[in-house]
């Protein structure tokens, strides 16, 4: 594996203002989560350490944790975007599809976006074949909705070098890893342009509750801040706030009154719409062709 070469830099300031339609001037783009834990692995995250420090398998109460979330949590997601009226971009494992077959039917039916997340919740670099991942993975989601995701989360957010060219290979136009900016940008691979969309880790649950260890109010205090502050800035040029959630973490009950709040404060503004990562990439080119 050898390192590519640098893409050149490019300052937000230099490149040319985007527009967005009907006077609009700030994106949000609302993420869902949806992913498999094998009960037969370790788990890919823990709220609970184990006795004496010692991992277990199986890991019974982080499996229960995360089980929490396709069971409960994610019907209050259904709930609260319905209500909204969003149609949120789901980040979805394949996997999802055949073992939480009720939840995938319920977003596909209220019309999300099926972003691809891989088959299942396994880093990009502990796989042996990822072309046959990526393959299998918008295969399933193919058959399951009718249609073929343009987009690509990794999980964890994890790539190789060359995982960018497998998924221009296979037909991806964007991803969501690349989490450097406020606005799309076009990398290249070997097998033409990937779109990079404004994903997030600092609007995240998973970092703000569960690494760092925040409590509830403070993620919605932090989305609010930003959302201020982009909204200033959004009347020089466009900006995009991705707000990624997680069934098992923000479905939780003591959780889910923060995300109602911060949509509500955001439907208080002007000039803000609210696009899924299909309508975000599809501006984009039209903004920025190649």
């Amino acid at each position: 594996m050898q390192p590519r070469e640098r893409a050149p830099y490019s300052a937000i300031v230099d490149r040319p203002k985007l527009t967005l339609p009907g006077g609009a001037r700030m994106v949000i783009w609302p993420i869902v989560n949806l992913e498999v834990w094998d009960i037969s692995r370790p788990m890919p995250r823990a709220f609970l350490s184990p006795p004496n420090g010692m991992p277990l398998m199986p890991d019974v109460p982080n499996w229960s944790w995360h089980e929490y979330g396709m069971r409960v949590g994610v019907w209050r997601f259904f709930k609260l975007f319905d209500r909204l009226g969003i149609r949120p971009t789901l980040s979805i494992n394949a996997r999802v599809c055949e073992d939480y077959r009720r939840v995938a039917e319920q977003a596909r039916d209220a019309g999300w976006e099926f972003m691809a997340h891989a088959y299942d919740q396994v880093p990009m670099h502990k796989l042996e074949d990822q072309p046959a991942m990526i393959r299998r993975t918008l295969e399933v989601i193919e058959t399951f909705t009718g249609t073929r995701p343009i987009g690509w989360l990794g999980p964890g957010l994890t790539q190789t070098l060359e995982t960018p060219d497998y998924l221009a290979a296979a037909g991806l136009r964007y991803i969501g890893d690349w989490v450097y900016d406020d606005e799309p940008t076009r990398i290249a691979t070997t097998h033409g342009p990937l779109i990079t969309l404004p994903y997030t880790v600092e609007h995240n649950d998973i970092p703000v509750m569960m690494i760092h260890q925040h409590q509830s109010d403070y993620w919605l205090t932090r989305l609010i801040e930003s959302f201020d502050q982009l909204y200033e800035e959004s009347l020089e040029r466009v900006k995009v706030m991705a707000v990624a959630v997680h069934p098992y973490i923000s479905g939780q009950p003591h959780r889910i009154p923060y995300l109602k709040k911060a949509f509500d404060y955001f439907a208080r503004f002007d000039g803000v719409v609210v696009w899924n990562g299909i309508q975000l990439h599809d501006w984009y080119v039209s903004q920025s062709p190649a």
